[in-house]
């Protein structure tokens, strides 16, 4: 394999950073409208939200993926490869970091909330600067986990035709004929790109375990 193979499998890297980039970010702004709303007090909400979570975390990622594609395009909606895994990844992103910061958003103990109502503090007031970023601490180790297995989970565009690093590897495979040496390569820095984010998840989440103790 020589360096034109080599490089080309690292553009492959750059499309899978900037997909989960993509899908993490835009994901995280839908995930706290979720989550907000999943710990809103509204029964009708609380229910929308619980469904949307239940859907995308009971279907397979891949399905999900086959729908925006496909399905769109059978009632006129055309999208291109890049579209269509950017808002596959992002629905995907929402639901499981939406639940995500639920949890992180309740597990805030309920006599700080209380105290800032009686700070007369209102509600967007209250979740701002009491809640959210309690919630933030404690989400830390979950969210960067799932920010690991978002990156892992790119592998599964190449199904729809987008070219990140999984794809990659199989057009450099079919190219000089050395399945294991390109995968080989192809899982080294699946793991140079996770490895360093797994550290920090177990750093912070022992960090945040002996400040409770």
């Amino acid at each position: 394999m020589g360096t034109g193979e080599f490089l080309f499998l690292l553009k492959g890297v750059q499309w899978t950073v900037a997909l989960s980039a993509i899908g993490f970010i835009c994901g995280g702004i839908t995930g706290l409208v979720v989550a907000l709303a999943r710990t809103s007090g509204s029964f009708v909400t609380e229910r929308m939200t619980g469904a949307y979570i239940a859907l995308f975390q009971g279907t397979p990622l891949l399905m999900q993926l086959f729908v925006v594609y496909y399905g769109l395009a059978l009632i006129g909606v055309k999208l291109d490869g890049w579209a269509a895994v950017a808002i596959g990844f992002t629905l995907h992103a929402s639901a499981y970091l939406g639940e995500i910061w639920r949890g992180s958003i309740e597990a805030v103990p309920r006599g700080q909330t209380e105290a800032a109502k009686a700070l007369g503090l209102g509600y967007m007031a209250r979740t701002r600067d009491v809640v959210l970023p309690q919630a933030l601490r404690i989400s830390l180790p979950a969210t960067i986990g799932f920010l690991v297995q978002l990156i892992k989970g790119t592998s599964l565009a190449a199904i729809v035709g987008f070219t990140e690093l999984t794809r990659a590897g199989s057009i450099v495979s079919n190219t000089v004929f050395k399945p294991l040496l390109v995968f080989g390569i192809v899982g080294a820095l699946y793991f140079g790109l996770c490895w360093p984010l797994s550290l920090l998840g177990a750093h912070l989440e022992h960090r945040f375990a002996a400040a409770q103790r």
